[in-house]
């Protein structure tokens, strides 16, 4: 399902600013090398992580999925000077070409990347996040927003991506584990009287969280 109108959103693009030329090459690499390539943030959304992370001017960000690193290059945009960037990335080979990509932005000093298993990651980061962006395997939502949330500071800000699913979780009855995972997550937020909440249609939709106080 399209979610949102193909020339919608070519037209938003056109107007949200340029995309950095080393952004422009991950994505233009990733189209040409990866059958999963709709898995990076792309044009729009990157600009609007880099956009929110300069408002916040973030002393930690915590990234859960890195994929190519386009989201977290974006991310670092806004950091403080002396601020970090932690990254998680599953697979060994991605985390590679993500760490070449942060080089090629000049930005090796200010991400750090974490090869392995987030929810066994996460415990050992002893750090309190501004910003946390989780992109990673659908069935563990919950359970990333469980460990983070506790160490995300006062008024922090979480954005959780593919809260639409492809326009799975608007269907009756929602089918698949991940639109289900993804449905139950949007649920628990919903819930959930710690943070203020609310559903952006951007991409395949973005849920942005703050936390209380």
């Amino acid at each position: 399902m399209d979610i949102i109108n193909p020339l919608a959103q070519v037209y938003a693009e056109k107007f949200s600013g340029t995309e950095d030329p080393v952004l422009k090459e991950i994505a233009r690499e990733t189209a040409a090398n990866r059958e999963d390539a709709q898995m990076l943030s792309g044009h729009l959304q990157g600009k609007f992580l880099e956009m929110i992370s300069k408002m916040l001017k973030p002393e930690r960000i915590l990234e859960i999925g890195t994929f190519m690193g386009y989201s977290a290059i974006c991310l670092a945009k806004g950091l403080l000077n002396n601020g970090k960037l932690h990254t998680i990335e599953l697979r060994q080979e991605d985390g590679a070409t993500a760490q070449a990509n942060f080089k090629k932005a000049n930005l090796g000093d200010q991400i750090i990347l974490h090869v392995g298993n987030a929810l066994t990651i996460i415990p050992t980061l002893n750090e309190l996040w501004d910003l946390v962006f989780i992109d990673a395997d659908k069935t563990n939502y919950i359970e990333y927003y469980k460990l983070i949330l506790p160490s995300v500071k006062p008024g922090g800000i979480i954005l959780a991506d593919n809260v639409l699913f492809h326009g799975q979780v608007l269907e009756e009855p929602i089918k698949g584990k991940n639109a289900k995972a993804i449905q139950a997550f949007n649920e628990y937020i919903d819930q959930d009287v710690q943070v203020e909440k609310v559903l952006l249609t951007i991409r395949d939709g973005l849920l942005m969280i703050r936390k209380n106080g």
